[in-house]
């Protein structure tokens, strides 16, 4: 016999489980909530720019070929921001409370699409320190490219600055939340139909068919003990409605 599914039976699945699902879905919900909230530190970001000049010729026009070849200059540019030639002498300036590896694996350099602005991103536990590592780099490697690459083509066009108020980019609460409730929903639910799928107890005719392959041909229903006892109390009373009629006759 070839067992189906009905969406009756996936609904009343879930309605068996809801208790279930819906204790799994708070928990994990509750749970990155608090993991966000009172375990993750938070992140701050802070960013500064660098623009690498186009030069003019003697007629104080642009060189278009100057322009392609600064583009072109801002993939090494990325690498060598990102070398200890730099990164070291940044290190000192802060003091040494950054080393070298630590200020590498915080410090994100890229292009602005396909311009002549290179920006360096700092994350950092502390706003402030944020802003200082991307300063502090932009300046060491301003002052280092000269000597590195033999070109004085980089200016520093916007400084990292604190704002009042900084917020972290990460973690975000909110999302990780989101993401934990639509988790723990797919996962109570898939408790739930596992569990059913577990369950070989018989529980209904239908239950009876399958495990056979024979037709029922009846049923007994359940009797509780209050039944028996109100079908008692009735039977006396007709009885002595009965006698009461009887000798009134």
């Amino acid at each position: 016999m070839e067992e189906t599914i009905s969406l009756k039976e996936l609904f009343q699945t879930i309605k068996k489980r809801l208790g279930l699902i819906v204790l799994l879905t708070v928990l994990a919900t509750a749970l990155s909530g608090v993991v966000s909230y009172l375990l993750l530190t938070p992140i701050y970001q802070s960013s500064t720019q660098l623009l690498v000049n186009q030069s003019q010729n003697e007629q104080g026009t642009v060189d278009v070929n100057q322009i392609r070849s600064n583009v072109e200059i801002i993939s090494t540019y990325n690498v060598l921001i990102k070398t200890p030639a730099i990164l070291d002498k940044v290190s000192q300036e802060l003091n040494g409370q950054e080393t070298y590896s630590t200020l590498s694996s915080i410090i994100t350099v890229a292009a602005e699409g396909n311009s002549q602005v290179l920006k360096i991103t700092v994350q950092h536990p502390d706003p402030v320190m944020a802003a200082s590592i991307a300063n502090t780099t932009a300046q060491v490697f301003q002052n280092e490219v000269p000597t590195l690459m033999n070109v004085d083509n980089v200016k520093i066009l916007s400084p990292a600055q604190v704002g009042e108020n900084p917020s972290p980019i990460k973690p975000q609460p909110v999302l990780n939340m989101a993401i934990a409730f639509v988790v723990g929903l797919m996962a109570g639910v898939g408790l739930a139909f596992l569990l059913e799928f577990l369950d070989n107890t018989i529980k209904n005719e239908q239950d009876i068919e399958k495990l056979l392959e024979l037709p029922v041909l009846g049923s007994i229903t359940v009797i509780e003990d209050k039944d028996i006892q109100q079908a008692i109390r009735q039977q006396r009373q007709a009885k002595t409605r009965t006698r009461g009629e009887t000798v009134g006759s």
